[in-house]
């Protein structure tokens, strides 16, 4: 069975924000200057701004401006989880799927996953796919599960997932590729995304 491997690989660039007291810290983290986005972002964060707990737990997990700590990038991200960020959500379930600071809990980082795979988060929906391809973390193996969640991923811009996408379609019969179409067609984000199909599991 393949390993999967989750990396952290998410908006360790910021996309720009609009928000008033965040897009200078943004600024400056996107131009590595890390001294003044720690003393912009901060107060934000302290004040429950989950953009800025975000950025700030980012800023812990590499350790940019700030000595690296992950117990300190796992506070900042839940926090900014719990408000419904969805890339907070990402970096949570991934710290628990590997046990990066905290106990190692795949329930955890399947549901946390799930919580941004129903905002249409791309790599959340890529990992869920993953889990489901390979029968991990207590998930069901289901070809037409991880079909449609790559198939979202990749209308997100997920290049990775629309490789996969291509992989299990070799393994799928017409009939899991026609449900595993219309669920994907079905889904609306903010809803929740099923967790079996009819035709795919095994």
């Amino acid at each position: 069975m393949k390993k999967i491997i989750l990396a952290l690989g998410l908006a360790f660039s910021l996309p720009q924000l609009a928000q008033a007291g965040f897009a200078e810290g943004a600024t400056a983290y996107n131009a590595k200057n890390y001294t003044v986005a720690l003393k912009e972002v901060t107060p934000l964060a302290k004040a429950g701004n989950a953009d800025a707990q975000h950025l700030l737990g980012l800023m812990y997990y590499m350790g940019r401006g700030v000595t690296q700590d992950y117990k300190q990038a796992l506070d900042w991200h839940r926090k900014a989880a719990l408000q419904g960020k969805a890339d907070a959500q990402y970096v949570v379930g991934a710290m628990y799927y590997t046990g990066n600071a905290v106990i190692q809990d795949h329930k955890q980082a399947v549901a946390w996953f799930r919580k941004a795979a129903e905002q249409g988060h791309a790599e959340a929906l890529q990992a869920l796919g993953l889990m489901y391809r390979y029968h991990t973390a207590g998930l069901p193996q289901d070809n037409v599960i991880a079909y449609m969640l790559w198939n979202l991923a990749a209308a997100y811009g997920s290049v990775n997932a629309a490789e996969q996408r291509s992989a299990v379609v070799k393994n799928m019969t017409a009939e899991q590729l026609e449900e595993g179409q219309a669920l994907s067609a079905a889904w609306k984000p903010n809803t929740p995304l099923p967790q079996r199909s009819r035709t795919g599991g095994s």
